[in-house]
């Protein structure tokens, strides 16, 4: 699919929205300047064009027992296609880990993982990360203290 050309008008929504999910269509259109039939065209078209791919809420980690965090190198045995197929198929089946980069330099991936605590995040290095497809080590960093972590983006604009 091609890359949607994307407006001022188009980029004022998106920063809304990304902040506020949950805002009211009429709410949003007077933020945009736009009536609210246009408005929820615009939206409607984002979401179809892939630009907007979801709505969530923002949950405490803490509350639900994820607020324990790892980063985890990984260095493969091999990165054939089929190796890092495998390997990419496999880290979507824990839902602990938060986040997987294939990176370049020194090791392959890099791994946000979030448990509930050192005990929990052991026990699954030992039954699923250190069993990934063609895992041949890993190194695990512990997080201290999170300075900074939005799960929103930069929107380009005013």
């Amino acid at each position: 699919m091609d890359k949607p050309t994307l407006d001022r008008t188009d980029y004022r929504i998106i920063r809304e929205i990304q902040t506020n999910g949950r805002i009211s269509m009429v709410e949003l259109s007077k933020r945009v300047n736009l009536t609210k039939t246009p408005c929820a065209e615009r939206v409607k078209r984002l979401e179809s064009t892939g630009v907007i791919h979801g709505y969530f809420a923002k949950l405490d980690p803490v509350v639900v027992e994820a607020g324990h965090i790892v980063m985890v190198q990984v260095q493969l045995s091999g990165t054939t296609a089929a190796d890092l197929g495998n390997f990419n198929a496999a880290v979507q089946r824990i839902p602990e880990i938060q986040s997987c980069l294939m990176v370049a330099g020194g090791f392959d991936y890099l791994l946000k993982v979030r448990t509930r605590d050192i005990v929990a995040y052991r026990e699954l290095l030992g039954t699923s990360i250190s069993r990934l497809p063609s895992v041949l080590q890993t190194h695990t960093y512990v997080v201290m203290e999170v300075v900074k972590d939005d799960v929103t983006l930069h929107v380009p604009g005013e």
